[in-house]
């Protein structure tokens, strides 16, 4: 028995340095931490904040402080009225159990079966960590009640046509506006409406109006392309027709100013010396007029000699 003693010792001995290194590892272990670029590790020492480190290996007191790691740089996602059961080139989703947060009820009393996705960022970690319990769960009790909210300002037909940017970029700011009152350090970075339609009982009844909605804009589409191609062309002719006018007036009123100024002219002259005048005239007349005769009869005051004269004429011919 005494023989065994000493390596019962030795072995003790073995053991508690065995101890010490685990022990010592596991110091060092606790002691140094890796943050990830995207990521800021939170420091608490025994459940309080203490301080914020950015990407990096740092450390911190083994046991008596405790880092949480947040991603600030990752965008995150929510799904609202449908999940999402496989990713990849064809994704495959599942509306099972979301029907209580996608039906809701339009300002005229109609029901919509919307889907949406709520992408944020975390931009404080402090905030995100210790202001709200359960920040994720508070931000989508906030996107559901902010979307309920809007849905039922609209009616029907705008959440499932012409409204549903506009819906989207409410429901952001509301929600922006909600999470920055209970800080929870949340960015909403994009709401997304992913789909919305009428529930099912009723969906083919709202799938013709909405056809027909869609040609009538096709119609009026159409017609006003039509309007734009013709009425454009009659103004042109309009004009067109306008300016030939007035340069035929204008012409006209030159014409009549000129004889006007002409027979003023020749009145002056006229005055000055009427006979000389009446014989001008009477020259220039003459000479216009009777190159344009084909028989010419000229005879003396009397009339004498005019049949030798004619026949000599009708003889030549």
């Amino acid at each position: 028995m005494n023989n065994l003693t000493p390596n019962w010792k030795e072995y003790l001995s073995n053991y508690r340095i065995i101890l010490a290194m685990i022990a010592g590892i596991v110091l060092l272990w606790t002691t140094f931490f890796q943050v990830r670029p995207e990521e800021v590790g939170v420091i608490t020492r025994f459940g309080k904040y203490i301080r914020t480190e950015e990407s990096g290996l740092h450390i911190k007191l083994p046991i008596l402080e405790r880092v949480y790691k947040v991603a600030v740089e990752r965008q995150h996602k929510q799904e609202f009225g449908f999940r999402t059961t496989r990713t990849g080139v064809k994704s495959v989703f599942t509306k099972t159990g979301t029907a209580d947060e996608s039906l809701m009820l339009t300002g005229d009393l109609n029901l919509a079966d919307v889907e949406w996705v709520v992408q944020y960022r975390i931009v404080d970690a402090y905030k995100y960590l210790f202001k709200v319990r359960e920040p994720i769960t508070t931000m989508r009790d906030i996107s559901e009640a902010s979307m309920r909210q809007i849905i039922g300002d609209r009616t029907v037909n705008e959440v499932l046509t012409v409204g549903r940017a506009e819906i989207s970029i409410k429901v952001q700011e509301e929600m922006q506006k909600l999470c920055t009152e209970y800080s929870l350090g949340i960015k909403i970075e994009q709401v997304v409406l992913q789909d919305v339609n009428p529930p099912d009982p009723v969906k083919d009844a709202f799938n013709a109006v909405n056809q027909a909605q869609q040609e009538k804009e096709t119609l009026i589409n159409q017609a006003r392309s039509e309007y734009n191609k013709i009425i454009p062309k009659a103004r042109g002719q309009a004009e067109e027709t306008i300016q030939k006018a007035e340069g035929y007036a204008t012409e006209r009123v030159n014409n009549a100013l000129g004889e006007a100024a002409r027979f003023d002219a020749l009145f002056s002259e006229y005055i000055k010396a009427p006979e000389v005048t009446k014989r001008r005239l009477y020259l220039e007349t003459m000479s216009s007029v009777l190159p344009n005769l084909k028989n010419k009869i000229i005879t003396d005051e009397a009339g004498n000699n005019v049949l030798p004269l004619l026949q000599m004429q009708l003889n030549n011919k």
